[in-house]
């Protein structure tokens, strides 16, 4: 919903800030967009029983376990809010009288992300868990860890982790909320790129996918990306998904279960009216976050909550991101020496676009540069040196409340708004 209050000459806007939030004073003439609040549900591990024993087109869990020895189970790694533990544990109450303990796999999706540390992995699935199943963290880049699968896909080859190919019965667990060129989070993406080797991973998120117009928030259909990732995991074996929703304070507001398709779909047309609001016309300053915690670990994430607010903004307008990006850049990867090959935004298309240039990466790369070339950029963060913020074709705004400020007495904004959450609202153009 969109909230507008004009009595007072200023508001104070809470923002997601790394964990404490950050507050600040906008003209009360701006508008305040938040998704839809929903209500946790009463009991997390009683939704997702229930998912377990009435899921969507499908057979309960435990009736699809007849027969059945080795289970792998992907979830989301650390840059995501899904609640793992109630999950996981909920799951594994549910089957241990099936399925031995030690026959049960964690596989942490990591697609190219780095893989997660012991302490990381308590924080996320508890110590029970990571003391007493089998936690494996999937590494892109490790040969000896993928199998070659076939699909129906022509220019991609498939590799996926091996632990995920053996099991017996594979199970996706992951929440679904709005994303920057898949359509929706969940789903399919906790197999490809979750559990893909980096080659599948590139030709997955290669330039002329992601160029697509279809490749943007919210659209499955007609979403080249999802349709892909969707054919991978149907193709290579998805047994059961289980996918939640969370409200702004990361907490369940619904469960999906059963089928990888059917489940998924109705998570995002829930998604859909509960996290994206339309606007009627595009604004001068656009104010975001990325969400907060873990989202805004790093600058690589970081170009989500950019993504969302460059849906609003005006050509050449200006957007002011808050992202703690406690993990930097990060050091992993190839996002950062990627971009330090550039001066300009506008330099990115041509080596790109290059249908034999490929590079790790180079999709957050691609989508950075185009919003750069839109507007101008403006970034707090207690994170990045000044070299690495202008070297990601953005400014330095080591006082946002100033930067706010100074706008408004330069008299060049006469529409903004404030995006509290970031990428947890997905504000669209009514004519889009």
């Amino acid at each position: 919903m969109i909230l507008i209050n004009s009595e007072n000459k200023y508001n104070e806007v809470q923002l997601a800030y790394g964990k404490k939030g950050y507050k600040l004073k906008v003209p009360a003439n701006f508008d305040v967009i938040e998704p839809k609040f929903i209500k946790e549900v009463e009991s997390a591990k009683e939704e997702i029983s229930k998912a377990l024993l009435s899921p969507i087109n499908s057979k309960p869990l435990r009736s699809l376990l007849e027969g059945k020895n080795d289970i792998a189970i992907s979830v989301c790694d650390i840059t995501r809010a899904q609640p793992r533990k109630v999950v996981i544990e909920t799951i594994v109450e549910h089957i241990k009288d099936l399925i031995p303990i030690s026959n049960i796999k964690i596989l942490i999706a990591t697609g190219t992300h780095r893989a997660n540390t012991k302490e990381e992995l308590i924080e996320m699935l508890g110590k029970d868990i990571v003391e007493t199943l089998n936690v494996i963290n999937h590494v892109c880049d490790d040969k000896e860890s993928l199998i070659e699968m076939p699909t129906s896909l022509d220019d991609v080859s498939v590799l996926l982790n091996k632990h995920w190919v053996n099991a017996d019965f594979r199970i996706t667990t992951g929440f679904v909320e709005p994303h920057f060129f898949a359509g929706f989070s969940g789903g399919s993406k906790l197999v490809a790129p979750g559990l893909a080797g980096l080659k599948t991973i590139m030709k997955l998120h290669n330039y002329k996918r992601l160029n697509n117009p279809n490749s943007i928030w919210g659209e499955v259909e007609k979403n080249p990306i999802q349709q892909d990732v969707r054919k991978i995991a149907k193709e290579t074996g998805v047994d059961f998904t289980l996918d939640v929703a969370l409200n702004r304070d990361q907490k369940i507001t619904n469960v999906f279960s059963g089928d990888l398709i059917d489940s998924h779909n109705e998570a995002c047309n829930f998604a859909r009216e509960t996290a994206m609001v339309q606007v009627s016309q595009p604004y001068d300053l656009v104010i975001t976050s990325n969400s907060g915690y873990p989202l805004d670990q790093n600058l690589y994430q970081t170009v989500k909550g950019l993504s969302a607010a460059s849906q609003i903004v005006k050509d050449n307008g200006e957007i002011l991101c808050l992202s703690e990006c406690s993990d930097g850049i990060p050091s992993h990867g190839k996002f950062y020496s990627l971009l330090s090959e550039f001066s300009d935004p506008e330099q990115v298309e041509g080596m790109l676009s290059d249908p034999n240039f490929h590079c790790q990466d180079q999709w957050q790369v691609q989508i950075l540069s185009q919003i750069a070339k839109k507007s101008n950029i403006n970034l707090y963060t207690e994170g990045l040196s000044d070299k690495e913020i202008k070297n990601a074709f953005m400014f330095n705004a080591p006082d946002p409340q100033r930067f706010i400020d100074q706008k408004v007495k330069e008299n060049t904004i006469i529409r903004g708004c404030v995006l509290p959450e970031g990428p947890i609202t997905i504000p669209v153009l009514k004519n889009n």
